[in-house]
């Protein structure tokens, strides 16, 4: 999520390749992309992946076969991690019907049916990202105020905060850096998330990851910690501190005190954090409402756009925002905007350019997103050049460029030369780096390794109830010892051997029909136990114990016997 739409050379990816254990390069146009096993994937095709996993799931809930989707984004993303969002539900094979922000769908969530006007605060403090929104609501109208927030602050970066203690620990006391070991290194991650987790509900916790590594001379090393709450957020009060300057910018862009918020909703699963509730509840001045679940709540917003979208949900009316500036570059490498941050989406606002030197035949619009007033401090989402432009001294020529922001919150711009109508459009799609053509391979690529991922998740699937069966036989023999029959302990076996053999190697039609063979036979061995061990004569019972039970007997319901 963090890479979507980014640059490898974005100090953002320079971060996350310092928090993960597998390899961020660049690729085409310098795009950020992953590499698993010796093969690079762009973030768009794993996030489609997922998107893959979530729509085979909801197609198997509803029996039936799903092709839309809404989808949420963080609602700091800018114009290029939407678009390549956009690209990812393509590539899963669906028709993205539209790109809703985070925090307003929590928002739909929660006011769904409210009839009295509230003004709310959504605090969105996820894995990867953070958002906060202001937003008024009342008679199912959702008026986004304003919105703010940081693509890279999240619950990695707290457990990042874990995992830089734990591993600076083992180093000082046994001179080893576990960061240089890719494995132990996510068993650190593993550890640290579950610690945190941990942390939210209880006081203290034990970290214990026997066999970490190993000494120089080859023993073995084990990391044991233990992990206070307080600690924890000692460690990580900077970062919920740093999700508190967002949180004054969009009060102020909205123009609203911390007083004038009626609600504050917590979502995404950082805020379950007994310190970030009480930051939170800290400078609002009031508990955070809690009636919404903070993992799930954004899931039922995004499910109430799609029942407005296909006319399931009536009378609900959505007017979100769009989180940063968008404008062009002028003349001293000035960025000019055409429409502000927080303004209602879908817009539209034209201005008129002219040129800067004489007989100038062309110019060349740079697209630019973001609030700084120079250009090059700002991101580039694209450049066209409109040329044709009759030669006149500089600044006669007047040429008009529209920006058109729709309801997902992805730009088109027009350039137009009033004097000819000469006109050049796009859809700002450059910035992702990929091709319809690309799109188009990849939701190929996909459809073919879907159904080659069900493959092989049944073939693991049969190969470890083989392995399970082979280790219950070969423990039921050896507990049964010399009351198995030769015959049947020796049935058994051969079909044990038998399932062995094939079991690294086998197909999974193979691995069922000898598991099959096995059951019946491990069960065959268990049926004949059963019935000698009911054949064999009862010992002769205890007469204390039958005069107890005699006692017991003669015992009428709601009466009390003392023995």
């Amino acid at each position: 999520k963090r890479l979507m739409g980014r640059k490898f050379s974005d100090a953002e990816v320079k971060k996350s390749q310092n928090m993960v254990s597998y390899t961020i390069s660049a690729g085409k146009d310098n795009l950020a992309v992953v590499e698993v096993d010796g093969k690079k994937y762009t973030p768009q095709e794993i996030s489609a992946k997922i998107l893959q996993k979530a729509k085979a799931d909801a197609e198997a809930y509803l029996g039936g076969s799903i092709d839309k989707a809404v989808i949420t984004v963080p609602a700091y993303f800018n114009d290029a991690q939407r678009q390549a969002t956009k690209q990812a539900g393509e590539i899963a094979g669906l028709k993205v019907e539209r790109i809703i922000n985070e925090p307003t769908a929590a928002a739909l969530a929660y006011g769904l049916e409210k009839k009295k006007v509230e003004t709310i605060a959504v605090y969105d403090l996820g894995g990867g990202t953070f958002d906060i929104s202001v937003l008024e609501l009342g008679d199912n109208v959702y008026e986004v105020k304003a919105t703010n927030g940081n693509t890279h602050l999240g619950g990695d970066d707290f457990d990042q905060k874990i995992i830089d203690y734990l591993t600076d620990e083992f180093k000082k006391e046994n001179g080893i850096d576990l960061k240089a070991d890719k494995q132990a290194l996510q068993r650190v991650k593993d550890a640290a998330e579950k610690a945190k987790i941990e942390l939210s509900s209880s006081k203290e916790t034990e970290i214990n990851q026997p066999f970490i590594t190993q000494s120089k001379d080859g023993q073995p090393l084990h990391l044991t910690m233990k992990l206070t709450r307080a600690k924890l957020e000692d460690l990580v009060d900077d970062l919920i501190q740093a999700t508190m300057k967002p949180v004054k910018d969009c009060l102020k862009d909205a123009k609203k005190t911390p007083e004038d918020i009626d609600a504050v909703i917590l979502v995404g699963g950082q805020t379950r954090m007994p310190k970030v509730q009480a930051v939170v509840k800290d400078y609002f001045g009031q508990e955070p409402n809690k009636s919404v679940n903070p993992d799930e709540v954004v899931a039922i917003g995004a499910a109430i756009q799609a029942g407005v979208l296909m006319g399931d949900v009536t009378d609900v009316l959505l007017l979100d925002v769009t989180p940063l500036t968008l404008g062009i570059e002028t003349l001293g490498s000035v960025s000019t905007p055409l429409i502000e941050r927080n303004t209602t989406i879908p817009s539209s606002k034209s201005q008129v350019f002219s040129t800067a030197a004489d007989n100038q035949t062309s110019v060349e619009i740079n697209v630019l997103q973001g609030e700084r007033p120079m250009a090059a401090d700002n991101k580039s989402l694209g450049r066209f050049i409109l040329d044709g432009i009759p030669p006149a001294p500089r600044g006669i020529p007047q040429i008009e460029v529209t920006f058109d922001i729709d309801a997902n919150g992805i730009l088109n711009v027009t350039a137009k030369d009033k004097a000819t109508n000469k006109e050049q459009k796009i859809t700002i799609k450059g910035s992702t780096g990929l091709s319809d053509e690309e799109v188009k391979n990849m939701t190929a690529e996909a459809e073919k390794h879907a159904e080659e991922d069900k493959l092989k998740k049944e073939q693991v699937e049969a190969r470890n109830q083989a392995d399970t069966l082979i280790f219950t036989a070969e423990k039921t023999l050896k507990d049964a010892g010399d009351k198995v029959k030769k015959d049947d302990r020796e049935a058994v076996e051969v079909k044990i051997k038998a399932l062995k053999d094939i079991l690294e190697s086998g197909s999974k039609d193979e691995l069922e029909a000898k598991t099959k063979d096995l059951s019946e036979a491990i069960q065959k061995v268990g049926a004949a136990m059963y019935e000698a061990k009911k054949e064999e004569p009862q010992p002769a019972g205890d007469k204390k114990e039958d005069k107890k039970e005699e006692k017991k007997a003669d015992v009428q319901e709601g009466e009390v016997v003392e023995e």
